[in-house]
């Protein structure tokens, strides 16, 4: 799972995003709305399903696990932080990424947290709320 904060729904937004984070030739499948068309022009495969919105759209099974991954970032968001900054949200995004895709191994968590600490050198608090990969259209 990747997610990357992106600043608005536009073609070349999502383009530029796709080149950056998907590997050429990847099929990626999308609820239609025309901005993922720009996967298309990155070099990926698209297919667009439309599933027209609201509650109706959340009944359909190919996007069962879409629909569970983005209430569960919701909620582990929410759940730990108290006021969310749109400024920081690459950084809670790179969080949850961090600890979803370690999931199946969370006790190397801690020694994985040690050994950063001990090999990161101070930094200053701007460089500390940038995400992970920071990603910046063009």
């Amino acid at each position: 799972m990747k997610f990357n904060a992106v600043d608005n729904f536009q073609r070349k937004t999502i383009r530029e995003w796709a080149e950056h984070a998907l590997k050429k030739g990847v099929r990626a499948v999308s609820d239609g709305l025309s901005c993922f068309r720009g996967i298309e022009d990155a070099g990926c495969h698209h297919t667009a399903i439309v599933t027209g919105g609201g509650h109706a759209s959340m009944e359909n099974e190919l996007f069962t696990w879409v629909n569970t991954m983005l209430g569960n970032v919701k909620t582990a968001i929410t759940g730990t932080y108290h006021k969310l900054d749109p400024k920081h949200l690459g950084r809670y995004l790179s969080e949850f990424n961090y600890r979803f895709n370690r999931r199946f191994d969370m006790p190397s968590m801690i020694a994985r947290l040690g050994q950063a600490a001990v090999n990161t050198a101070p930094m200053p608090d701007r460089l500390l709320k940038l995400p992970d990969v920071q990603w910046q259209p063009g």
